[in-house]
């Protein structure tokens, strides 16, 4: 007979149980879908603020009833009709748009039979996509569309992006907020653009699809849950945009880039999680296959004959995995394409890498010549400009100021991996 205690314990455990299933499939939910769902939420609301509320309560109605009502054979939908009624419960309780809560009313219905039927939603473009382009508006501050892509399509909040763009959390998230209320107070369009207006947007989704793979690939220690999966979405929506922009040189050039980068992903690490540097990975340790589609990508767009900054970061790239040939590419080579790559499109993270490869090329002063020549204002928090700077001042000999340069490069990573490896270079300084 069970006794009262084990019954007890049994129903316990059935809970907890429950509760797990139901967090892990909203987690996997939110880190596969958040994109998609905002942006079919945004597309018919034309508020990217009120989605991101009505999305939220979604998945926290979903963590009160799916360990009671078990999770649902299609999560993604039931999140996508919960958020959905929550706007419309929100606008018939204010009133003040009747108009716009019929057209929704309308759409809904046409949402629940697409919601349903998977070869429909194959039929339209991704609706990622769109909402990147939206971002992209020229109405919108040049300097939040990426943030605002970041954050509306793959869900990262202004804390975790502020780094990425040198900014401040606080700054980013204020930045945001007025994109956000100019898209809706413009009735900025959620279609796609004309044809003729995508190349004129191309630029800030590239940015866009690029940050997020950044942000991702900074993440190489997984320490947070949504990040890991970055990389492989920035991918999967560079391959997109290559299928619907095939005549432009440069979502290839992107494409490329990133895969190069994929391709060493294994490599950058130890078996025991120690940070290994470019130069110093083990070949058999990169993807061959992955560098030969991204090879295959960077050819087609240098045959259209259009260079762009992207293009030639995917070469330097490219040459710098050269040497799996046998044959790594002259030092000079590499000073060449990134000051080709300046000229193209100045930033400080181009200035330092050129001021590395001069150093590589020329020896460490004229590397050390080169950093010299950044507005000190503009490196300040910059972690690489001062690994670079310890680095060459330890080449040249200079082992207190690089000890100097190597404590401010460790106060300025977040990566326990890189800092332990500065650590090391330090104490050998």
């Amino acid at each position: 007979m069970t006794t009262p205690a084990a019954h007890h314990a049994a129903e316990q455990a059935a809970r907890d149980s429950a509760e797990r299933a139901a967090h892990n499939s909203a987690e996997r939910a939110a880190r596969a879908s958040y994109g998609r769902l905002l942006a079919i939420l945004s597309a018919r609301t034309h508020d990217i603020a009120a989605s991101e509320d009505a999305l939220a309560d979604a998945f926290a109605r979903a963590l009160e009833r799916w360990p009671a009502d078990g999770v649902p054979v299609q999560p993604d939908a039931w999140l996508l009709s919960v958020a959905r009624h929550r706007k419309l419960d929100a606008w018939r309780h204010s009133r003040v748009q009747d108009d716009a809560t019929q057209t929704l009313l309308l759409l809904a219905g046409e949402m629940d039979e697409a919601g349903h039927d998977a070869d429909a939603a194959a039929t339209v473009p991704d609706e990622r996509l769109r909402l990147l382009f939206v971002c992209a508006h020229p109405a919108i501050d040049a300097a939040a569309r990426a943030p605002l892509m970041l954050q509306t399509v793959l869900g990262l909040d202004a804390a975790r992006m502020a780094g990425a763009f040198l900014t401040s959390p606080s700054a980013l998230g204020q930045r945001l907020v007025r994109a956000k209320a100019r898209i809706r107070a413009a009735g900025i369009s959620f279609e796609y653009p004309q044809a003729r207006d995508l190349p004129h947007r191309l630029r800030d989704v590239l940015d866009g699809i690029y940050a997020a793979y950044g942000t991702g690939w900074d993440d190489v220690d997984g320490a947070d849950a949504l990040p890991r999966g970055l990389t492989t979405e920035a991918i999967d929506l560079g391959r997109i945009l290559c299928r619907l922009m095939p005549a432009e040189p440069e979502p290839l050039g992107l494409l490329a880039l990133m895969l190069f980068c994929e391709a060493r992903t294994a490599a950058r690490r130890t078996e025991a999680g120690a940070y290994v540097p470019l130069d110093q990975q083990e070949i058999t340790r990169w993807d061959h296959a992955l560098l030969a589609e991204a090879e295959h990508h960077l050819r087609i767009a240098s045959a259209m004959q259009s260079l762009g900054p992207y293009q030639l970061e995917a070469a330097i790239q490219s040459a710098h995995c050269e040497r799996r040939a046998g044959a790594p590419v002259p030092p000079e080579v590499l000073v060449s394409l990134y000051e080709g790559l300046l000229a193209l499109r100045p930033s400080i993270g181009a200035q330092v890498s050129l001021a590395c490869a001069l150093a590589n090329a020329r020896g460490p002063e004229t590397g050390l010549r080169a950093l010299d020549a950044i507005p000190s204002d503009e490196v300040a928090s910059y972690q690489p400009f001062w690994a670079a700077r310890a680095h060459l001042l330890a080449a040249g000999g200079a082992r207190v100021a690089a000890r100097q340069a190597y404590d401010r490069a460790i106060g300025l990573s977040s990566n326990g991996a890189v800092r332990a490896y500065l650590h090391a270079m330090s104490e050998r300084a």
